[in-house]
């Protein structure tokens, strides 16, 4: 009786080695579950909700590559037409405009901007590139563009105040507290307007403000404001005299306001002297048409101005006087 024996069987060494590598897989397996287990079981989400999150992201990638894929196709834009053919039939389209607030301002230039958008649909409006159009007009500090529904767009404008004529070369321009030009005027339209002149008078008009609110009782006199050399005031009042101010913020705001207490004790204005010149800090300088040279006379503390004037009330007056 024959045997077969056949050959190229697995032998015992290579039996053993293979059930050790799966050993081996099992316990790597083991070991990378138990280590993802622990560091899920650390996280304060269940194992629904990571399923759940997961779906979402895939579905948002999803979302994001059919929206790409649709706005090369044109959709979104096909989309926007449709809306506005909708609005348009139920009505909400631009139709009227209406402006509020304007008082110097040129309606027409409002106009021109807002009807742009005539018969337009309402969603379509641009709000904000309307308003930002609006804001670059001279007059305007500050605008609101809303929608009216069905069919208005109401438009409210801030305006900028007037406060000063700026003296140019060539022309007279209206301008505001900060020196904002506003338009080209006449001088019809600047007449009893504070006139502001001289080379870079124009960067100078905050500064210029600050320094008449030192003394405000000198406002309403003050007729012409000259920015000299780059670096002081002239100030030009109604009665025509003529007030030189030193150089430096605070020097001439305490020139004005010494200024403006001798006036009120003294009255300055209106009186023969045509200048006034205060550079000198301790001294003032005045010219007096017919004199060929400036009297000088110290600059008198406010307070002792004051006394003097109170003395001066003190003192009996003569029958004459009294019974006038």
């Amino acid at each position: 009786m024959s045997q077969t024996i056949k050959r190229g069987g697995k032998s015992v060494r290579k039996a053993v080695a293979a059930q050790g590598k799966v050993r081996q897989v099992r316990a790597a397996k083991a070991k990378t579950g138990s280590a993802v287990g622990a560091a899920l079981a650390w996280l304060p989400i269940s194992e629904a909700q990571w399923q759940r999150l997961f779906l979402a992201l895939i579905l948002g990638g999803a979302a994001v590559l059919a929206w790409t894929v649709a706005s090369f196709a044109g959709v979104p834009a096909m989309a926007e037409a449709q809306l506005a053919n909708m609005a348009r039939d139920a009505g909400l389209e631009v139709r009227r405009v209406e402006v509020r607030g304007v008082k110097n301002l040129n309606e027409l230039q409002v106009y021109e901007r807002a009807l742009a958008e005539k018969d337009r649909a309402m969603p379509l409006v641009d709000i904000e590139a309307l308003r930002g159009e609006l804001l670059q007009l001279s007059w305007v500090e500050d605008a609101r563009v809303s929608r009216q529904l069905p069919d208005s767009l109401v438009i409210d404008i801030v305006e900028r105040k007037p406060a000063a004529v700026l003296r140019k070369a060539d022309k007279l321009v209206l301008i505001d507290a900060t020196g904002h030009e506003l338009e080209v005027v006449g001088p019809a339209r600047a007449k009893g307007k504070l006139m502001v002149s001289g080379p870079g008078a124009g960067r100078q008009v905050v500064a210029l403000q600050e320094l008449i609110a030192a003394a405000p009782a000198l406002k309403p006199q003050l007729r012409e404001a000259e920015w000299v050399g780059n670096r002081r005031w002239n100030f030009t009042f109604k009665t025509g005299q003529v007030l030189a101010l030193p150089e430096g913020k605070d020097k001439s705001a305490k020139a004005l306001m010494t200024f403006a207490r001798l006036d009120g004790v003294n009255r300055l204005l209106g009186g023969k002297v045509a200048a006034f010149d205060m550079r000198a800090g301790d001294r003032i300088y005045l010219r007096v048409p017919g004199r060929t040279d400036p009297v000088e006379q110290p600059a008198p503390k406010a307070e002792a101005a004051a006394e003097t004037s109170k003395a001066d009330d003190a003192k009996p007056k003569p029958k004459s006087e009294e019974k006038n």
